[in-house]
Parts: structure tokens; C-alpha cells; sequence
């Protein structure tokens, strides 16, 4: 498959007609032949963004709430074409990729309710005769950066909102899934947006910095949207803050599931299982240390490894399996040097183990101490920790211990001392007796410490994407001191 720049409405090929190829990560083969836009091309999808934004921003929100449910509409209808390239250029399972498709949707649908919510207040005024107001305005070209490993709800997160606030859009795309990013600027041009209300930019990966450099230091962008890992969301905040442009940034995770001695330990596996492996780890949420009291522990780990061992895995596209592929060769790679650390340092390995390229198995590792690489980094993969402690107390102590702090999950039947526990997490999100992977369009979605700042989501992002004014009536024959 060939795909070029979404640029002022119209499909525009890079400069100098130059591509790159995106290959499958399991079969090596061609997914997709992109455009490999340039710092010109980044540029150019700016200028129509904002040659666009009067009108757009102009526009009531009956008539952008249509546009929003019409698209939400488009993406149901070519949900195919979405799962297809997903397949294709991730690896990505068939169920994941519908999730994809349908959450997408439902994003679109959130957005176009919040065009009615975009509103403000009457503040009481200390000067006569004055009627004093804050108003959320649109802040301009919105621009959102998008990772490949929910790409189409990611992809659709970070434009659907800013539209809904009356802004225009430039979507970065992954260069791991060019032509899935890309759908989701044919599906709002089809739904109706006008020329250059959103536009689509793709890159040859060694390109990257160069062209989001561009894009953020462009004067007409007000406003960036980043998700991915904390280590580029460093150089992203960065960037944007030397620039003045304010920013929201979803990053890393290393989400804690804990169990108390009191759990329903059936319901805490079946969300561990859920949680740790859907889409092979790949998720910002994904259960990253499954933390257990001691005293459920050998009842809780023996029923977990059992249900993981029976996890089918491998290539997406020969079977129904549970487990598809990674990202690339280089992540199965990686879960192969952490299983082996923690191992030599003295982790059990209890479900899993086996990998081949980018393809690898649901992964546990019973006994996971400080000491070992697994303890605190971020797998990303379906190699999975499991942290023994004393109580309550360690549990908590021991779910803060990290940099990160997106999601978190715990498992308790008595719910006054879970929403205790849950109180002290420091994460953005925490779910009582459910899975740490969860996400609903219309709930505040980011997280605290290195998973980043800001929040996506109804009416929460609704502060993200606008500005809020000071505007006043007064009386014009007012007095003053001289």
C-alpha cells in the first residue's frame, strides 16, 4: 500500500517525491510505502491549519458536532480498512484492532457531545455596572503526535477534541503505522471538514526530530499533544516550553496490580491476565508488576501462571491467537535480555518464557527483587513481574517505588481499605477490583510523575484545548480617578 501527506484536504506527495517502507514486523515484508515528508512538507501542513482555523473556529457546534458523529460513522463503515493496516504494519491481533476502531468511534461521538459543554461563567465584578465573564476560546493549530501501539484510538485522541473545541489540526504520525494514521485524516476529510482543518504528516523515521522540531517551533501551533514514551515526552515538553506553546503529555508506565490478602483472587487473575497481556504489553496501562501479600501468594501465582501458559501466541495473521506480534524484532529482543537478568539474579520463571523474532509468549517471573532490570524499566512486552510482599503497608511502599505513575489497580473485598490503598497510589488512574488497562472517551485520562501532565477526556480535556478569557461589558461612562 502507497500513501502520501494529507495537506489542506487534498492528498499531497512529500518533497521530492520521497518515501520510505514500513515493513511487517513479522514477515519482513512491505506493509506500506509512505510519504516521507520533510521540515517544508511539516510546514506546509501548518500554514493550511491555520489558513483554516477562522472558519473552522467560527463554525456553531451543531454543525461540528454533525461532522464528528458523520466521521465516527465513516470509521465504523471502513473498519476493515483500519484493521487491515493495523494487521499489517503492527502485527496487531484482529480483536485488537476492531477495540481500535470501535473506542475510536466512541472518541469521535464524546467529541462532538462536548461542542454543546464548551462554555464558561458569569464571575461577579467588584466595579459597577460591569458584567464579567470567562469564556473558553479555541487556542488555534493544534498540533498531536501519536504512537503505533493503539493507533487509531491514540491517533483519533489527539485530534477529535481540539476539533470539537472549534481548533484546527496537524496529526504527526507514527512512522510504524503511516497508512492506519493516515485513514483517520480521509475519514474526518470524508466526514466534511473543511480544507485544511486536519492534516496528516508522515516521516521517514531518521527524519523524526528534525520534523516535529519543525512542527512545534512553528509560530501558528498554540498548542501539542504527545503520547508515547517519557523519554521522547522529555525533548517534547522540552521543545514546547522554549517555544511558550503549552502541551499535554501521556507517557511511560509501570502499572501496579496489587492484591491483598483479602482478594477475590479469581476476579484479580482474570484481570492480571487481561490487563498484562492485551495487545502483548504494548498499552501505556498495561500490568506491568503484579504486586501480592504474602499470604495468597503461592495460591495467587499458581493460579495466574496457569491461566498464561494456555495463552495462544504467534503471527496474527496464521491463526486466532491471543498473544500477535511486538513492534519490531528489536522489542522481542529486549524481552528476551530482561527475562534473562532477572532469572540469573535469582527471579522463577513460572508461565512463559519462548520467543522467536518479534513474536514471544505470555511471560511471568515469580520473585522479582530491586536488583533486576525488570524491577523498575518499563517492558512494554508480555514479560510480566511478580513482587512479593509482607502487607498491606509494603505493598503500597512498593507500588510508589517507580518513576512512573499512569495507571494502577487493587484488589480487595473490603472496599473501604481498597479506596484507602487506592488514595495513597500515585497515579493519574487507579481501579478498584478491575484491570489497570481501561479507558472510556468521557473520563480525565493521564497520569502524574514521568508518565507525564494534563489530562484527555470530556470535559476535562476541554481545559486542554482552549484558552480561557477574562471578558467584560462595562459602562462606558464609568468613573475613574483621573
Amino acid at each position: 500500500m502507497e500513501t502520501q501527506l494529507l495537506i489542506a484536504g487534498a492528498r499531497t506527495p512529500a518533497e521530492n517525491g520521497r518515501s520510505y517502507d514500513r515493513l511487517n514486523p513479522v514477515t519482513g515484508k512491505l506493509a506500506t510505502r509512505a510519504a516521507a515528508g520533510s521540515v517544508a512538507d511539516a510546514k506546509a501542513a501548518v500554514a493550511a491549519a491555520e489558513a483554516a482555523f477562522p472558519a473552522w473556529s467560527a463554525t456553531g457546534p451543531a454543525e461540528r458536532r454533525a461532522i464528528l458523529n458523520r466521521a465516527a460513522d465513516i470509521v465504523e463503515a471502513r473498519a476493515g480498512e483500519f484493521v487491515a493496516a493495523m494487521e499489517r504494519e503492527t502485527g496487531s491481533t484482529g480483536i485488537w484492532a476492531g477495540f481500535n476502531v470501535h473506542l475510536a468511534s466512541g472518541v469521535l461521538r464524546e467529541a462532538a457531545a462536548m461542542t454543546t459543554q464548551i462554555g464558561g461563567e458569569v464571575i461577579p465584578a467588584n466595579k459597577p455596572g460591569t458584567l464579567a465573564m470567562a469564556v473558553h476560546r479555541p487556542r488555534g493549530v493544534c498540533l498531536g503526535i501519536a504512537p503505533w501501539n493503539a493507533p487509531v484510538i491514540l491517533g483519533m485522541r489527539a485530534v477529535a477534541m481540539p476539533l470539537a473545541c472549534g481548533n484546527t489540526v496537524v496529526l504527526k504520525a507514527s512512522e510504524m503505522c503511516p497508512a492506519t494514521h493516515m485513514l483517520i485524516g480521509e475519514c474526518l476529510t470524508e466526514a466534511g471538514l473543511p480544507e485544511g482543518a486536519v492534516n496528516v504528516v508522515t516521516n521517514d523515521p531518521k527524519d523524526a526530530a528534525e520534523v516535529v522540531k519543525a512542527l512545534i517551533e512553528a509560530p501558528a501551533v498554540r498548542h501539542v499533544n504527545f503520547t508515547g514514551s517519557t523519554g521522547v515526552g522529555r525533548i517534547i515538553g522540552r521543545l514546547a516550553g522554549e517555544n511558550l506553546k503549552p502541551s499535554l503529555l501521556e507517557l511511560g508506565g509501570k502499572a501496579p496490580l496489587v492484591v491483598l490478602e483479602d482478594a477475590d483472587l479469581d476476579g484479580a487473575v482474570n484481570a492480571a491476565i487481561f490487563g498484562a497481556f492485551m495487545n502483548q504489553g504494548q498499552i501505556c496501562m498495561s500490568t506491568e508488576r503484579i504486586i501480592v501479600v504474602e499470604a495468597v501468594a503461592d495460591a495467587f501465582v499458581e493460579k495466574f501462571a496457569a491461566r498464561a501458559a494456555t495463552l495462544p501466541w504467534g503471527d496474527p495473521a496464521a491463526g486466532d491467537v491471543v498473544l500477535g506480534a511486538l513492534v519490531s524484532a528489536d522489542a522481542g529482543a529486549k524481552m528476551s535480555a530482561l527475562l534473562s537478568d532477572a532469572t540469573a539474579k535469582g527471579a522463577k520463571l513460572v508461565a512463559g518464557g519462548e520467543g522467536a523474532g518479534a513474536l514471544h509468549s505470555a511471560t511471568l517471573l515469580d520473585g522479582v527483587t530491586p536488583a533486576m532490570r525488570i524491577y523498575a524499566e518499563e517492558s512494554f512486552g508480555p514479560v510480566k513481574s511478580i513482587i512479593r510482599v509482607k502487607d498491606t503497608e509494603e505493598a503500597v511502599q512498593v507500588a510508589n517505588d517507580t518513576e512512573y505513575g499512569l495507571s494502577a489497580a487493587v484488589f480487595s473485598q473490603d472496599i473501604t481499605r481498597a479506596l484507602s490503598v487506592a488514595n495513597r497510589l500515585q497515579s493519574g488512574i487507579c481501579h478498584i477490583n478491575g484491570p489497570t488497562v481501561a479507558d472510556e472517551p468521557q473520563m480525565p485520562f493521564g497520569g502524574v510523575k514521568d508518565s507525564g501532565y494534563g489530562r484527555f477526556g470530556g470535559k476535562a480535556a476541554i481545559y486542554e484545548f482552549t484558552d480561557l478569557r477574562w471578558i467584560t461589558l462595562e459602562d462606558p461612562a464609568q468613573h475613574y480617578p483621573f
